[in-house]
């Protein structure tokens, strides 16, 4: 369909540590779990409510791969780019198909940014790597000369 646009954005904290994993082709994989939130007050009662969302990051570059390896914690924050994917899969206990949705970072038009600056330094600011088709894997501003690469 001409004229349609799946790309995601999103700034949120990492709900855990990235998982990485070898795929069966050799390279690596990272998986993230983001959470956004946001908060309101109660118009009745007054009292500050919050909802989180959870969401299931995919990372294929290898390039950015290396990055989320050495860089990104739990709590770290993080923007991403990248475009929405669902996945269908077999439930091997039960047999019963199931289905994922992920935001996928792969190609030209994504990117990951680290957001908040190094702590370890009076450097602060942000990091933003893009995906290899659209550049090199080097942090777009340089904060800090000592990152290899």
């Amino acid at each position: 369909m001409a004229g349609s646009l799946n790309k995601v954005l999103l700034i949120g904290r990492l709900g855990a540590d990235p998982e990485i994993k070898q795929m069966v082709n050799g390279k690596s994989v990272a998986r993230l779990s983001l959470a956004t939130s946001q908060s309101w007050k109660d118009k009745n009662t007054g009292e500050k409510k919050e909802k989180t969302e959870w969401h299931r990051i995919v990372v294929f570059n290898e390039g950015l791969v290396n990055v989320v390896k050495q860089y990104l914690k739990k709590g770290a924050q993080i923007y991403v780019e990248g475009q929405i994917s669902t996945r269908k899969w077999k439930d091997e206990a039960s047999g019963q198909d199931k289905y994922s949705t992920e935001v996928v970072i792969q190609g030209y038009n994504s990117s990951l940014t680290m957001l908040g600056g190094n702590t370890t330094s009076d450097n602060q600011g942000t990091q933003n790597f893009k995906s290899p088709d659209e550049g090199s894997q080097i942090p777009d501003n340089d904060l800090d000369d000592e990152i290899p690469f």
